[in-house]
């Protein structure tokens, strides 16, 4: 037996079961195709095709068996293709990374420059969505990797990497009364209105775990997936806002003043994703590195093949 016969038997059932264009796909004769599927049956001795004539009609009970080796055979073929291409031009490529905006607009750029600069080669895309669209993002193979805080974690058929730990911050404007607190609590935040993250981004589910712990309903205001337009809002005087810690800058935003609130509502781990058994190009890799300091390629390789899990990290 032999790969040309695998493939002829693959692409019949993909070309259901029509010979002639199963030959057109793979630029061969028809009865050359024919030819190989009759002598990789009698070799197995089971006819892996139904037949009606000499046309062939549908899977034999051994034939679904046959196909099912088949599809893992050319799988992993194609796996060490990958490895062959990587090696011939470990420097080039496609990489797509699928994230929030936040990650995107405040946790992103040194790292992404810094990689561009490493691999000049690499066409660098990036995907925004909420973290559940970034995770199907690479569920469905349209993106290499994921970073998200929220709904990451738990994602199915994702393997995770924790990258880098932030907290929330409350901006306000340079004369609200909320600076004139030495330890602002939760009651005084919440007596104005606010102005923070739509529910599925960037930690919001610990904001608002943090006010019901203490019976307290925040009247907010305002929802947003972007913290420039939550600044904006509150520059405006409309609300206090509550935005991650990354993305305030005290030069660029010098209109607002920054109150730390970590220990209200607790630390955030931003977190990669990448899809569970993927082959990763070595450039990846680096990314990761790039993005989580703490983590290296054998600690990354460990998680992802199992030997350690995330949460020990």
């Amino acid at each position: 037996m032999n790969l040309h016969q695998f493939r002829f038997v693959r692409e019949a059932v993909r070309q259901n079961y029509n010979l002639t264009e199963a030959a057109k796909a793979l630029y061969t004769s028809q009865p050359g195709v024919s030819k190989a599927i009759i002598e990789l049956e009698e070799e197995l001795g089971v006819d892996i095709f139904t037949r009606h004539g000499k046309r062939i009609r549908g899977l034999t009970e051994p034939g679904r068996a046959v196909l099912k080796s088949v599809e893992l055979i050319m799988q992993e073929i194609d796996g060490l293709k990958r490895i062959g291409n990587e090696y011939a031009a470990h420097d080039s490529g496609s990489f797509t990374i699928a994230t929030t905006h936040t990650q995107a607009r405040y946790a992103l750029p040194k790292v992404v420059q810094a990689f561009t600069q490493k691999f000049p080669k690499v066409r660098l895309s990036l995907l925004q969505g909420n973290p559940k669209q970034v995770a199907d993002m690479v569920r469905n193979d349209q993106a290499d990797l994921a970073l998200a805080t929220e709904a990451i974690v738990n994602a199915d058929g994702l393997v995770t990497l924790p990258c880098y730990q932030w907290e929330h911050v409350v901006v306000v404007p340079p004369d609200h009364p909320l600076l004139q607190s030495k330890a602002i609590t939760l009651e005084e935040i919440a007596a104005f209105p606010l102005i923070t993250y739509d529910s599925a981004f960037t930690g919001r589910t610990k904001i608002d775990h943090a006010f019901a712990l203490r019976n307290l309903k925040p009247d907010v205001l305002l929802e947003a997936i972007d913290a420039d337009v939550i600044k904006t809002y509150v520059e405006l005087g409309m609300g206090v806002g509550i935005i991650a810690g990354m993305a305030f800058d005290a030069e660029r935003d010098s209109g607002l003043r920054s109150i730390p609130v970590g220990h209200l509502f607790g630390s955030n781990i931003s977190r990669a994703a990448v899809k569970q058994g993927a082959y990763l190009r070595s450039y990846v890799y680096t990314f990761i590195e790039l993005l989580a300091p703490t983590m290296n390629r054998k600690l990354i390789e460990q998680v992802m093949n199992g030997e350690k899990d995330m949460y020990e990290l």
